[in-house]
């Protein structure tokens, strides 16, 4: 059942001049290059939890001005091109965000969020599957193996495999000589605990991301990579996992009771990261909460004596959301012993004014 619904004329008109915008940003854009990567150093924007109101809306083409002004690689966006409840998870906003994102100088490539079709069942969200809603987004959003973009990026999927067909928006490729990865992870406890049906799909998509996970690690070692980022759009609650004596110091609440739905993924982290022993990346979005940090610690398998001690070649960073409408820039140096430097980009145009 096709349930895009009509916009009024003065809607259409500021979203095609939207468009026409986006369009002069590519067409009018100095030359661009990508960096060296024969000396492994480069840079990358992220963004993510964007047009989430009228004025969210209006910020984003200054967002995609500072990213195609910018000498990047690529850009990640990891997750949430709307608010949660509204607008409806139409079909015509499903494709007025690939003609957003297409827009890009750079190759550009996209993650999902839960605002984008977990959270499609709200009725302010028009009512939808969310099961509907993300076999949508898979069929417009990840149809090829290239990224989206002006310039394309050549992306190896794991729905190359016939055992995860389905899973085409999980995605890898290589840059230099630093392994990227793509694990499709939501937030609201990644769809477990709402009803049966999303428990299902919860459990089968769990059981695709961990073994993509792993695999591109395995990858990753047998290649001689310098470092690993990977982009999800969840925050995986990293301090539901810490000790006691680290959960005082932060003055942060013991963890909820219900069954976490990144209990799975942190653990396999956890492994993979400690096994690799190069720089990691963990880059997400979610709880609109700009950060750099090192949040990941040895969990209660690694043994009493190293239970709660930091694991150093990991950083997470986060990326701003809503009602900060920024990205960020990463800097990739594989010579560097963290190869990984945040560097926040706030956008002059988009700055908080006082009414």
């Amino acid at each position: 059942m096709n349930r895009t619904l009509s916009r009024p004329a003065g809607i259409q008109m500021q979203r095609n001049l939207s468009l026409i915008c986006l369009a002069l940003m590519v067409s009018c854009a100095a030359p661009q290059t990508a960096g060296d990567a024969a000396t492994g150093q480069f840079e990358f924007g992220v963004l993510g939890d964007q047009q989430y109101s009228p004025e969210s809306v209006a910020h984003f083409p200054n967002i995609m001005a500072g990213l195609n002004g910018s000498n990047l690689a690529f850009v990640v966006h990891v997750g949430d091109f709307k608010g949660g409840m509204a607008p409806p998870c139409s079909d015509r906003l499903f494709m007025t965000r690939r003609e957003e994102f297409n827009a890009s100088r750079h190759p550009f490539i996209y993650t999902p969020g839960d605002n984008d079709w977990t959270d499609c069942h709200a009725a302010k969200a028009g009512g939808y599957d969310p099961v509907e809603r993300l076999a949508k987004l898979r069929s417009i959003f990840f149809d090829t193996n290239e990224s989206l973009g002006q310039r394309k990026l050549r992306l190896e999927r794991q729905s190359e495999s016939a055992q995860y067909s389905k899973f085409r928006e999980n995605a890898r490729w290589r840059y230099a000589d630093v392994r990227f990865i793509t694990l499709h992870m939501p937030g609201e406890n990644n769809n477990l605990g709402r009803t049966p049906a999303a428990d299902a799909e919860y459990r089968e998509r769990n059981a695709a991301n961990l073994a993509w996970l792993k695999d591109s690690f395995d990858v990753a070692k047998k290649e001689g990579s310098r470092a690993v980022a990977i982009f999800t759009q969840a925050n995986p609650l990293f301090e539901h996992r810490l000790p006691p004596t680290r959960l005082r110091l932060l003055g942060v609440a013991a963890p909820p009771a219900k069954p976490s739905g990144y209990t799975d993924f942190l653990s396999a982290l956890e492994s993979e990261v400690l096994a690799f022993g190069k720089p990691v990346a963990l880059e997400h979005g979610d709880t609109h909460f700009f950060r750099v940090d090192k949040p990941l610690f040895r969990s209660k398998e690694a043994g009493p004596a190293n239970f709660g001690r930091q694991i150093e070649n990991f950083t997470r960073m986060e990326v701003f959301g809503f009602p900060e409408s920024h990205w960020v820039r990463v800097v990739v140096d594989v010579n560097d012993p963290q190869a990984f430097t945040f560097k926040e980009q706030v956008v002059d145009k988009n700055r908080f004014k006082k009414p």
